[in-house]
């Protein structure tokens, strides 16, 4: 039992949460209302004890309320401001009963001192969590939430005009040095000591009020790794399922405000707790929006089903990457729009070939997992389009991996991922490794075989062309189309529109070969059928004149002429069929 006077018999006891005060019924009655109205209702039968139930803060706080009936000073701060404020009105304590009574000392307080302070309204937050709802009914929580907004922003106004300098032109501008001490972002360390539910409505305060969305991004983080570290530790799965869900949710929109890394660890804790679709869908989204960031390690999210699962989350990298290539919105499926990169939302051309690189080094990471079918590996090896890869080494060392540590695939299943590998696109290394794979279909190798042939010739066609001068633009279409391969440096809508040129180039070339090689068939006709109907040298000997009368090498009347003209072709021709004609 406590006693606050002890040379004074107490004449009534009041129990709080299992606790006993000795007290006495004059001061309390003249400044507490709900005690004046308890002690009036049993006047008759002379009350001497009083419980009450429910009373915020406990027998702590009531102890303090009491010294204050009794005139005791002590001092109100933040730690004690709030539960001073909720008993208060717990016991009525209101100017109707004492002037500057117990309620109009806290709120004072609160409003001059602890409202002005960033910090302490930050303790008082903290302190108000084991006082709700009554805390919240009485605003202390809003008022301290509007105030640490307040103060946060107007600190982050005064840290851009201090850091607002003149140029040597006399022109004012911001100063991009500035140490993050001085950014005016001194406050986050503070807020993550709030419970999630807190710091979400300061967090929501602090955006209506303008604040920077990489002070809200830094403070996002740092509440993270305190307390998601803490929770793993206890153990806590739906508390810390709660705090991953209410962290994505308040992401800002912008692009770069977080480390792509802090990303896939809110992914990774979300799968393994299989949070919300809407949770796990989001950070997908944000996730394919910036996935050229990312590296190898990040891809690689552990799977946490059951044993004969593949070891990482195919499913979730897979819609990672759909994201990542629909930036734009609904692509066209015209043929020329896989070339259009004048999308402002596009991936750009590096950002795809960083992206193509880390999907085939993904590949081989996982090509060696026993569990993982050809339709989970199609997926990610078909998930960029076709036109990203503008060589396809890693893309086969990838199916190279998946064929070695998957020996047990049909014909078909070898075809279908031999169809993946453009042969045109292997290095010379990789592909003189390629053609001795007995792994690969024989189909596939026969491919290699055929490319590897094609490009010694065109390599030899160049090096004996480079012996006489031709005019540069003959010099720069050759080269374009020996080179097999698009060049990284021009853009996919000029490759796009090179190509297209030389396909007419080629068909062209074809047309001419094909009317020479009919001429020549025509030729062999005539001769075997004169051969065989008589084997008389005068007969050769004729023969041999009127082959001789004949242009095959386009030799023209014009003199220093040495190329064949469509004219003089298509005579010989003509002379060819005359010639043919007259033999039958």
């Amino acid at each position: 039992m406590a006693l606050i006077f002890r040379d004074v018999p107490s004449d009534i006891t009041i129990e709080v949460n299992g606790g006993n005060f000795a007290l006495h019924k004059f001061p309390l009655v003249s400044r507490s209302g709900r005690i004046r109205r308890i002690v009036a209702e049993h006047r008759d039968s002379d009350i001497s004890k009083v419980e009450l139930l429910n009373l915020p803060g406990g027998a702590e706080t009531f102890e303090l309320a009491a010294k204050f009936c009794y005139g005791i000073n002590y001092e109100i701060t933040s730690s004690n401001v709030a539960q001073l404020f909720c008993v208060s009105d717990y016991l009525e304590m209101t100017e109707e009963y004492s002037k500057d009574n117990l309620a109009s000392r806290t709120e004072e307080y609160l409003e001059s001192i602890v409202c002005k302070n960033l910090e302490m309204c930050v303790q008082v937050l903290k302190q108000s969590e084991n006082l709700l709802p009554l805390a919240d009914e009485l605003n202390i929580i809003g008022r301290c939430i509007d105030a640490i907004a307040s103060k946060a922003c107007a600190e982050q106004i005064a840290s851009s005009f201090s850091r607002l300098e003149y140029s040597s032109s006399g022109r004012l501008h911001m100063s991009r040095q500035v140490k993050s001490s001085d950014g005016g972002d001194w406050w986050i360390e503070d807020l993550s000591v709030l419970r999630i539910d807190l710091y979400q409505r300061v967090m929501n305060a602090m955006k209506c009020r303008g604040v920077r969305s990489e002070s809200i991004g830094a403070s996002l983080v740092s509440y993270a790794e305190r307390e998601l570290t803490k929770r793993s530790e206890s153990g806590h799965h739906e508390h810390e399922q709660t705090i991953v869900e209410t962290i994505v949710t308040l992401l800002p929109v912008e692009k770069l405000v977080v480390p792509i890394s802090f990303l896939f660890g809110l992914l990774r804790r979300a799968v393994m707790l299989d949070t919300s679709v809407t949770c796990r869908l989001d950070l997908e989204r944000r996730i394919g929006s910036q996935l050229d960031m990312a590296t190898l390690d990040d891809l690689l999210i552990p799977s946490f089903r059951h044993a004969e699962d593949t070891l990482f989350e195919i499913d979730t990298v897979h819609r990672i990457l759909v994201n990542f290539s629909q930036q734009g919105g609904d692509d066209s499926e015209d043929e020329e729009s896989v070339f259009e990169c004048d999308s402002p939302h596009s991936p750009s051309q590096s950002a795809m070939f960083k992206v193509v690189k880390l999907v085939d080094n993904y590949l081989a990471e996982i090509a060696p997992d026993a569990n993982l079918d050809l339709p989970k590996f199609l997926l990610i090896a078909e998930a960029l389009p076709p036109h990203a890869r503008t060589l396809h080494d890693g893309l086969y060392r990838a199916i190279d991996l998946y064929l070695k540590a998957h020996q047990g695939l049909s014909d078909s299943d070898k075809k279908k991922l031999s169809k993946l590998i453009d042969f045109q696109k292997l290095s010379q290394e990789v592909g003189a490794h390629a053609a001795q794979n007995e792994r690969l279909p024989l189909q596939s190798i026969v491919q290699v075989l055929y490319f590897e042939q094609l490009k010694l010739r065109s390599s030899l066609c160049s090096s004996y062309s480079d012996e006489e001068p031709k005019p540069k633009q003959q010099q720069h279409q050759s080269w374009r189309i020996n080179s097999g391969a698009l060049s990284a440096a021009m853009s996919p809508k000029d490759n796009y529109a090179s190509l297209r040129r030389e396909n007419r180039d080629l068909k062209l070339e074809l047309a001419r070969l094909r009317m020479r090689l009919n001429d020549l068939e025509k030729e062999h006709i005539c001769m075997k059928r004169d051969m065989q109907r008589s084997h008389s040298h005068k007969f050769i000997s004729s023969f041999s004149k009127k082959m001789g009368k004949l242009s095959f090498f386009g030799h023209s009347s014009s003199r220093g002429s040495s190329s064949p003209s469509k004219q003089s072709f298509r005579t010989d021709s003509k002379v060819m069929e005359r010639t043919c004609a007259s033999m039958d």
